[in-house]
């Protein structure tokens, strides 16, 4: 098992003398089970529950109170009630209503047990008009492997120690872009990091990815409540890998027949499963970002290795010495949202990309993010920065002078000029940083 930063939020909610149950968010094989038995090392007791098994399921389905209950569980897992730490983690807790339920009486006469549920679907109790206890529980959402993580999964504590230093030396750039170009053909799923960890052998990974999507695939029946829904579901799964970093429109989604009502339907089904989003553009130039819903969103999928698997383009990936020029800068794009969305684990965080208002422009930045009071546009670009024409004509209408771009070169500051004449600084950031963006935002803007 390797380092999860996850667990970072795990002890700190541990370590809160007045803590709510926990649901812990994310989609299935990202590590959630793996992530809170490393957490149970602290404690004195560790209960799992899996409600997916019929006998650990029951125990909630037979009316008992909750202290009583918490005894049943205690008695069937040959456990001690009396111990003074326990935590309780109940996983696939979206197979028991009453189990959800019960959330709400763990907190009020239970306060001591530290109690964790987790599941993939949870958001499928809202169709059966379920919902969790509201104030009674709080959130974290996990993520596959980070590149941070991946570095430290692989052995790589040097190039960790380095990738946090502000700024980062010269030296350190050729080998984190190396290894990086490795995190971007492999991905973050943390049962194929690990096995690379282990053999450093990617062949070894094909059936790793196959058994990934096909475990996805055979969720479909869970998410859907007819035949015909499942059908549209398993297109839009197969069909997004190849549309993932794309601007998308609904209808004949993956050049298909079905309409705008049922991919959009499908598509928030599998935004439930936490598998993809849809991330809406924002013509706002200033706080609050406000997304645009009536133009057309970006699709960024849970993983960019199992996009490079699925879309056939792993011995590009390979080969590549800029992953700007792979699918039209889509990979390194979609990877750089996936590293920004795992840098937060708030459920509420979502990036955006901004485009003009004007109805014809197609001016667009590829990530615009707020820090303190200003927006600040970030794109994934190479070349001159007079290339850079979206981001000198929003530069062109924001009070504030500092940019970002992110790219294949070394850590720089550059002065630059719009066609306008407005003077700001560009912050040209390695893709490997792309993480630590917030961090570099601060040592930038100061």
């Amino acid at each position: 098992m390797f380092q999860r930063y996850i667990l970072n939020g795990l002890t700190e909610w541990s370590e809160r003398p007045y803590r709510k149950p926990l649901i812990l968010r994310g989609a299935r094989q990202v590590g959630k089970t793996t992530a809170v038995s490393m957490l149970a090392e602290d404690f004195d007791q560790y209960i799992y529950l899996n409600l997916e098994l019929k006998e650990d399921r029951q125990l909630f389905e037979q009316g008992y109170a909750v202290s009583e209950l918490f005894e049943a569980i205690c008695f069937v897992k040959n456990k001690d009630p009396q111990k003074n730490r326990t935590l309780l983690f109940i996983d696939e807790i979206q197979s028991s209503p009453e189990a959800v339920a019960s959330l709400r009486y763990f907190f009020e006469e239970l306060a001591h047990l530290y109690v964790i549920a987790a599941g993939s679907l949870l958001e499928s109790l809202l169709g059966r008009h379920i919902s969790f206890p509201v104030g009674r529980v709080e959130y974290l959402r996990m993520h596959p492997l980070t590149f941070e993580e991946f570095l430290g999964a692989t052995g790589e504590t040097q190039a960790v120690a380095t990738l946090h230093r502000t700024p980062l030396p010269d030296f350190a750039h050729d080998k984190l872009l190396k290894l990086f170009h490795r995190y971007t053909l492999i991905g973050g799923m943390p049962e194929i990091v690990q096995r690379y960890a282990e053999s450093k052998n990617l062949a070894q990974l094909k059936t790793i990815y196959e058994s990934l999507i096909t475990a996805y695939l055979d969720d479909v029946e869970k998410y859907a409540d007819k035949d015909s829904k499942a059908e549209v579901i398993r297109h839009v799964i197969q069909s997004a890998f190849h549309e993932a970093g794309s601007r998308i429109k609904m209808a004949g989604f993956g050049q298909s027949n079905y309409g705008s009502k049922e991919i959009s339907e499908a598509i928030a089904i599998l935004e439930k499963a936490l598998l993809l989003r849809r991330v809406y553009p924002t013509t706002s130039m200033q706080l609050p970002l406000i997304p645009n819903f009536k133009k057309s969103p970006k699709l960024q999928l849970l993983d960019t290795g199992l996009v490079n698997f699925f879309s056939g383009i792993q011995t590009e990936v390979f080969g590549s010495t800029d992953l700007n020029a792979l699918y039209g800068g889509r990979i390194i794009e979609h990877l750089v949202g996936q590293e920004l969305l795992a840098s937060h684990d708030s459920m509420q965080f979502t990036p955006h990309f901004w485009v003009r208002k004007k109805a014809q422009s197609n001016a667009e930045v590829d990530f615009v993010l707020a820090h303190g009071n200003k927006i600040i546009p970030i794109e994934v670009k190479s070349g001159a920065t007079g290339r850079l024409r979206s981001l000198h004509l929003f530069m062109d209408q924001v009070e504030h002078g500092y940019a970002v771009r992110l790219y294949a070169g070394k850590l720089s500051v550059e002065d630059v000029t719009t066609l306008e004449g407005k003077a700001y600084k560009l912050l040209n950031l390695p893709y490997f940083l792309a993480g630590r963006l917030e961090d570099y935002l601060e040592w930038f803007v100061k």
